[in-house]
């Protein structure tokens, strides 16, 4: 009997530990994927647009709207990851000197913020959409609904949600926590 509620424990455990893994992957794959194809669009688009206005004196219409557009989505894209990595701003002068476990309490603490202020934004953000589509208003160049930035903006405050929780979970100890080595950053 006991032998069967340790394997009972341990798929449990494997199970978590997959599903952690899997939204470890899919936030990277949101910034990667979306975020960084968005850039990427965002800088071909600028280039092209240059060469058009500077050759042919026809630049695209309304470039600076996509570019308004394509980079707000793509920095929330980017936030998830960022949490993951543990790339947020922080001011290592007042903690070089104190313990570990105050340390691991300030990180808790920034962990827990980051989900309260997620969740806050992913609300009202939520909100925002449904007021921009109820009335119907347009960027002024090329006539882009503005609600349309807003649903992926909304996936990505979930996955920040998701982020802070499993950074949270790491310093509690609930999560095998990933070598921040792993998520590259650009910074190494």
């Amino acid at each position: 009997m006991t032998s069967s509620i340790r394997r009972s424990a341990a798929s449990r455990k494997n199970g978590w530990a997959r599903l952690v893994g899997l939204a470890r992957s899919f936030i990277r794959l949101w910034a990667y994927g979306l975020g960084g194809l968005l850039l990427v669009s965002i800088a071909l688009m600028t280039a092209y647009s240059a060469a058009a206005g500077f050759f042919f004196n026809r630049p695209l219409a309304g470039d600076f709207e996509i570019v308004q557009f394509g980079v707000a989505v793509a920095v929330f894209c980017f936030l998830p990851l960022a949490q993951l990595a543990r790339a947020n701003v922080i001011v290592d002068i007042f903690t070089m000197r104190v313990p570990a476990k105050a340390k691991a309490a300030m990180d808790l603490l920034g962990a827990l913020v980051a989900v309260a202020f997620a969740a806050l934004l992913l609300w009202r953000m939520t909100d925002g959409m449904i007021d921009y589509y109820r009335h119907s208003e347009y960027t002024p160049i090329i006539g882009i609904p503005l609600w349309t930035a807003f649903p992926p903006i909304l996936v990505s405050l979930f996955l920040l949600v998701i982020a802070a929780l499993l950074s949270a979970g790491e310093i509690v100890g609930l999560v095998k926590a990933t070598p921040h080595t792993d998520i590259p950053t650009g910074f190494e």
